[in-house]
This record gives C-alpha cells, sequence and structure tokens, in this order.
C-alpha cells in the first residue's frame, strides 16, 4: 500500500520535457526553472511531447537522488493514473 502524507509537494511540469535527461539534467530544470530544491522530498514530474512517458525525479534518504520512468499504454485516450505496480517503485 503506498500512503503520501499531507505534506508531500508534487510538482508537474506544465511544459514537456526532454526525458533522454539523467537526473543531473532534472536537477538542473527543477533548480534553475523552478527554483526548488530538489532534495526536500517532494516529486517532481515531467512528461514528454505525446504525454505518453512520464519521469519523477525524487529524493530517497537511503539512495540520493532518483528519477523513475514510466510509460503509458496506448489503448485509450483521457486521464491515466499509475498501476499499483508503477507506484510501489517509488
Amino acid at each position: 500500500m503506498l500512503s503520501f502524507t499531507g505534506a508531500l509537494k508534487v510538482f508537474l511540469a506544465v511544459e514537456p520535457c526532454d526525458l533522454r535527461k539523467s537526473f543531473n539534467g532534472l536537477h538542473a530544470v527543477v533548480t534553475e526553472t523552478l527554483k526548488e530544491n530538489p532534495r526536500t522530498g517532494a516529486l517532481f514530474v515531467f512528461t514528454n511531447r505525446r504525454r505518453t512517458r512520464l519521469k519523477i525525479l525524487f529524493f530517497d534518504a537511503r539512495r540520493g537522488l532518483d528519477a523513475k520512468r514510466f510509460a503509458r499504454s496506448a489503448v485509450g485516450a483521457g486521464p491515466a493514473c499509475l498501476g499499483a505496480c508503477a507506484a510501489e517503485v517509488l
């Protein structure tokens, strides 16, 4: 079971991002564009231009800064949510 506290902040990039960037590249986007510190425990969510993939940048106290990728299935349109397996990776 995945649970979040009410204090968790989630930042969603409005503009598409080049998902070929490593977590160092995404770290630069967060610090330069959003003027936020990626090590605060917030989630930073980036999507590609077609909105079929997303990458989440987060800070794990055990492993440091990390980024996870998720692909949306081509079936169906409209809102999408992370499956239990994908959300558990976080």
